[in-house]
């Protein structure tokens, strides 16, 4: 087995060559991932307190399993709400979550939109 004697004998070897171009796409791997991926989780929406008072209250329902709520307001007053739930798909649980949406946020309920979601 032959030892390279000096840095430049290192440096010029096979080896070497596959560990810096290992390196580098290390490298090239965690920047695309930090500019990428990383950032994700801060562009998600944040519930309001209201929202997530209301997504609360829905799914205590019977037959919905998972419940999301945008409200949407003018100089800080609801006017208008989207619902989105998962679970049995029924025109009596959608008019409970109507009522329900509508009545918690005092608005009409031709203001709140009730939608079924796969999941």
């Amino acid at each position: 087995m032959k030892v390279p004697e000096t840095l430049k004998d290192i440096v010029k070897s096979k080896s070497f060559r596959v560990v810096m171009i290992l390196l580098a796409a290390l490298v090239l791997l965690l920047i695309c991932y930090r500019v990428f991926a990383a950032g994700k989780e801060e562009d998600a929406y944040k519930m309001s307190t209201e929202e997530a008072r209301l997504v609360a209250l829905l799914e205590k329902l019977d037959g919905v399993d998972d419940a999301t709520v945008m409200i949407t307001e003018e100089e800080g007053t609801a006017v208008g709400a989207v619902v989105l739930f998962q679970g049995e798909d029924g025109l009596i649980l959608r008019m409970n979550i109507l009522e329900i949406a509508a009545g918690a946020l005092n608005i009409p309920k031709n203001a709140v939109r009730v939608y079924p979601v796969k999941g």
